[in-house]
């Protein structure tokens, strides 16, 4: 596989999209236990979800379907036999709004030929077009933004449901929430903040998702606690930006104080984090990864680019000789770290010396992982007035070259990786052949990074994701590495997963 060449990005996520569906706190959540909410539905009904975008909207849709279940109402995977179909949709760039509005229009068809009766379209591009698509999709029953999760139950019902909190965005799910997960079982994402109160000029999220909020520090643990327990083997912190975790509660250092908090739960599994803002990355957070085993050795830092000049467009600052110091600092403070980072490749204004600023720049970094995504634009983005625009040959051109030089960086970085013996985390089957297994180091975040197939376990050794181990390495690909699985340290506990309620 081939998972960073010629992808599409979101903006200020530098999370990359499925290219098919698969897939503050507030005080009325959780307000009833199952039985009592079970009771109040008038019609108990099967509900289809599908879920685009990033892990940010994945999760605000396991919250809805788990205020769902717990109202009473059954998920499933077969869209022709629901009888509601919620599309929670993406709207950062131009592919992700047609990807949505196409996705939108092929689930209204089950009105037609399957039991549905309502359509319900949640997310971000109802903060964008709430109005446009009840008038232009008649066949859209209701709509609820971001900040409107808690009335997905009066929407699918089809019973007046007022939204919440809708002006204000202010919405943050808690501990106490429902929360259904489409993720396999060892695997869960937990969300600690919400919406973003940087000024990037690319970027929309703060008219999406509303300021900066963080989730309280007693929630954030008490649902960590919770998901180990229930048998989860890595926990993947995501936000915004979590590296300003707690500042609007008064926390100073928040995200190194959560981790170290989470890293002493009792049998916790691997802890990531993602979306850390480059100069928030602080000495006492690079410490506190280095201290704890379950915090894994690893970093994704969205720098956007390395050209002063474009920099200084996007609103962002800084310049890829600062951003050397900082990555000489993290490989000094974490020995083995592995740092990702994303691109936008095309920026108005960017001139060929900036590019070529920043092929240098990728050169000297060297980092695993990297992303890219061709600029697009958005009429609601202060980009949108920037002179400067480029035609989209050369746009897609940077990215090949840009994409071609990280290649062979990876290849070399990965190839120091053989015959080494590492951790490693069973995720099951491979997707791509009924012949191997598959899995992820430290080092490989789910989805957005490459992999690690499988070619051999210990003798009688049966396989189960979920599984922790020791692996030797055998090859190495450009993305993706090879090994075989020399012990189960840490066999996986629990019942089977349950089947993705999130349609395919």
């Amino acid at each position: 596989m081939d998972p960073e060449a010629d992808l599409e990005w979101n903006y200020g996520t530098a999370q990359h999209r499925p290219s098919r569906p698969p897939s503050r706190i507030p005080t009325r959540t959780a307000r009833y236990p199952r039985a009592r909410v079970a009771s109040l539905a008038t019609h108990l009904m099967k509900i289809g979800f599908i879920s685009l975008g990033c892990p940010k909207n994945l999760v605000d849709s396991e919250v809805m379907m788990g205020l769902l279940e717990a109202r009473g109402h059954e998920l499933t995977q077969a869209p022709e036999e629901a009888e509601a179909l919620v599309v929670n949709t993406c709207s950062f760039i131009e592919p992700a709004k047609q990807e949505s509005i196409d996705t939108i229009l092929e689930t209204a068809e089950y009105k037609r030929t399957g039991r549905a009766r309502r359509l319900v379209v949640a997310g971000c591009l109802v903060e964008r077009y709430r109005d446009e698509l009840r008038e232009q999709i008649p066949e859209v029953d209701a709509v609820l933004g971001t900040s409107e999760i808690e009335s997905i139950i009066g929407h699918c019902e089809g019973w007046d449901s007022p939204p919440l909190q809708s002006d204000s965005k202010s919405y943050l799910y808690h501990d106490l929430t429902p929360r259904r997960r489409a993720t396999p079982r060892h695997f869960a994402y937990l969300k600690i903040n919400e919406g973003c109160d940087h000024p990037c000029s690319f970027c929309i999220i703060p008219q999406l998702r509303g300021g900066f909020r963080s989730r309280r520090f007693e929630s954030v643990v008490s649902e960590a606690e919770r998901l180990f327990a229930e048998g989860t083997r890595e926990l993947t912190l995501i936000g915004q930006d979590t590296t300003a975790y707690g500042e609007d509660l008064g926390i100073r250092q928040g995200l190194p104080a959560l981790l170290d908090r989470l890293a002493r739960i009792e049998d916790a599994g691997w802890i990531r984090v993602l979306y850390a803002y480059p100069n928030r990355v602080t000495n006492l957070l690079l410490e506190t990864i280095a201290r704890h085993e379950p915090l894994c050795s690893y970093l994704d830092i969205p720098l956007q680019h390395a050209s002063a000049n474009v920099l200084r467009r996007m609103r962002r600052g800084s310049s890829g000789d600062i951003f050397l110091k900082t990555i000489e600092r993290i490989r000094r403070m974490i020995p083995g770290v592995a740092l990702r980072t994303s691109f936008i490749v095309g920026f108005p204004g960017e001139t060929e010396a900036d590019f070529e600023t920043l092929c240098q720049f990728v050169k000297a970094a060297e980092f695993d992982h990297v992303g890219s995504f061709r600029y697009s634009d958005d009429e609601n983005s202060a980009s949108f007035e920037l002179d400067g625009k480029l035609d989209k040959r050369t746009i897609y051109n940077r990215q090949r070259r840009l994409m071609a030089l990280q290649r062979t960086i990876s290849r070399r970085r990965k190839r120091l990786l053989v015959g080494q013996r590492l951790p490693l985390l069973v995720s099951g089957p491979s997707s791509e052949t009924d012949l191997l297994w598959e899995g992820r180091l430290q080092t490989q975040a789910e989805e957005i990074d490459g992999k690690t197939y499988l070619t051999k376990f210990p003798d009688g050794a049966t396989p189960q994701p979920g599984d922790v181990g020791t692996v030797r390495i055998t090859r190495a690909g450009d993305y993706d590495l090879f090994g075989e699985i020399e012990c189960i340290t840490k066999p996986a506990s629990g019942p089977p997963n349950n089947p993705l309620p999130v349609l395919q």
